[in-house]
């Protein structure tokens, strides 16, 4: 029988269901799991996915490899990126059940009105621990069991397969997953890569697709330094070595591709309210010469970035996308393709590294007076990320592995001079291609981010198809994914919002209750019925 969103689970209070959905399926003593779609990654994707499913009466269980569920989404990224553009409005693609959360974030917040209040981007903005306690009810109604810490083996024998077919997975904490269907709803694309299907990470040339903003950038302005900064440990002397956070590469040929991603951040949630802040802390493993580019920075006369109030609460989505900030260019490169030891000392890291920065911005005596005064205001906040001392459990993973399959969306989808021509359409992506930079190296003696593409006049918005959510036939008939779909590097960095991811989880679930129904390969099934499931989601598919 289908469960309706607002059952009467919703009069029980939110802990108990919490323990109910999450700590029932994290604590079951089954070794074997069957259900009809089995869902891998901590994503709102994941949870979009799941809900589309549930509520087609399906059986369906999203394996995290985390602690938690719902990924950038109640993790720090509040923001949205809609209608926070001064050139172009995008909540008109925003329908289905991703409207619905956003609803109810406005709700949450006293908005009475919708329709009257959604051109503003504050409607759509919200704390981390209100998207978080939103996802967790939509969970707890529907009883859907999501086992938390259960992690991917990573390795190929972890995926069982019949022919093209997956038939079960295993996790590290011993458990076995079969279902008839898979949904890869993660960052990375673990589940994705160890089925066999192909993957790519980084940057292709552009020769590959007959694009002009992949690979190498020649002449990057955007977001590059401001003043000059030299990059050696003994200022104007190359045999000195370099200072930290700058890498001892050359530029290489523009154009060509390589395995480099953009970078990782933190959306750091930050506050200066009195009643609600926690000053920075000095890390135990400080290490003051890490941010020796800082100083030289400043003393060269630049404006470094500060924290400012931009979501509900008097808090901030601090991300990071400057000239010189706490996105850590080039310090990420092994995370997609890394063990979860490798990746645990990435987020390590920059985590070290973040937390020492703001220290040493509000603290140390060598930074000018007024900029100690600016960030010794602000200090994480007491009720986020209560788990993990007020700082996100996850990285801002911008890149990851990207299927291969016989569709790529690219460059060209993006550009406002397109031919292209989409026959099946499961959303809209509303920005313009946004690559951060992915290296800091010396360039003509000085400090020199390479990488970063954003905007410009040549884009407009495109439907993303369905055919780049599914693998080639060849190697896999029964698994989806809306998270590290078929495109470049280039258009991905167009698609990867969260509130498109959640757009694209939900056609993923449709598409995969539709399999299900009618006893179809994910390549085999039929469009045109795909589509009226869409419309009647009320999923925006068509440009207005």
């Amino acid at each position: 029988m289908k469960t309706a969103l607002n059952s009467a689970f919703g009069k029980i209070p939110q802990s108990v269901l919490l323990v109910f959905v999450l700590g029932w399926a994290c604590h079951h003593p089954e070794q074997l799991i069957e259900s009809e779609v089995c869902i891998y990654g901590n994503s709102s994707a994941s949870i979009l996915a799941a809900v589309q499913l549930k509520k087609r009466g399906r059986e369906v269980v999203i394996v995290s490899p985390d602690t938690y569920i719902g990924g950038m989404t109640i993790e720090g990224l509040g923001g949205s990126d809609i209608n926070n553009h001064s050139g172009f409005k995008n909540d008109s693609v925003i329908g289905g059940l991703t409207l619905e959360f956003y609803k109810d974030v406005a709700r949450h917040y006293g908005v009475t009105n919708f329709d009257s209040a959604r051109a503003q981007a504050r409607t759509w903005r919200f704390e981390p621990h209100v998207a978080k306690g939103i996802f967790d009810r939509w969970l707890a109604e529907l009883e859907i069991p999501v086992y938390t810490e259960s992690r991917l083996r990573l390795a190929f024998d972890a995926v069982t397969k019949e022919g093209e077919k997956i038939v079960s997975i295993e996790t590290r904490n011993g458990k076995t997953f079969r279902a008839s269907l898979f949904i890869d709803a993660s960052y990375e694309g673990d589940l994705l890569h160890y089925a066999g299907i192909s993957t790519i990470v980084g940057r292709e040339p552009n020769s590959r697709y007959g694009e002009t903003k992949n690979g190498i950038r020649e002449s990057n302005t955007y977001r590059n330094f401001e003043v000059a900064v030299d990059p050696y440990v003994e200022p104007g002397n190359p045999q000195s070595g370099l200072i930290h956070t700058i890498q001892d590469e050359a530029l290489g040929q523009p154009g060509a591709g390589d395995g480099r991603i953009q970078a990782y951040c933190f959306r750091a949630c930050l506050t200066k309210d009195p009643s609600n802040r926690v000053p920075f802390a000095k890390p135990e493993n400080y290490q003051r010469d890490w941010y020796e580019i800082y100083l030289r920075y400043l003393d060269a006369g630049g404006s470094l970035y500060k924290p400012s109030y931009s979501i509900p609460g008097n808090k901030t989505d601090l991300g990071a996308w400057h000239d010189l900030s706490h996105n850590l260019y080039g310090m990420n490169h092994a995370y997609p393709e890394g063990d979860y030891e490798q990746r645990a000392e990435i987020y390590q890291y920059h985590l070290d590294f973040t937390r020492g920065l703001f220290w040493f911005l509000a603290n140390d005596p060598e930074v000018p007076k007024n900029v100690r005064q600016e960030w010794r205001q602000w200090g994480t906040t007491k009720d986020e990320f209560t788990d993990n001392q007020g700082w996100p459990r996850m990285l801002y993973i911008r890149d990851g592995r990207r299927m291969q399959s016989d569709y790529v969306i690219t460059e060209h989808h993006t550009r406002k001079d397109t031919s292209i021509r989409i026959e099946d359409p499961v959303a809209i992506a509303f920005w313009p291609p946004d690559v951060h930079h992915v290296r800091r190296i010396v360039r003509e003696g000085k400090a020199y981010n390479e990488g970063f593409v954003f905007g410009g006049d040549n884009w407009k918005p495109f439907p993303i198809p369905y055919s780049s959510l599914v693998p080639r036939e060849s190697e896999c008939n029964n698994l989806l994914t809306p998270t590290c779909l078929s495109a470049s590097h280039i258009a991905y960095g167009a698609i990867r919002l969260e509130w498109t991811f959640m757009l694209l989880g939900e056609a993923a679930g449709i598409a995969a209750d539709l399999c299900l129904e009618t006893n179809t390969s994910v390549q085999q099934l039929p469009y045109s019925e795909l589509k009226e499931r869409l419309e009647a989601n009320r999923t925006v598919i068509t440009l207005r």
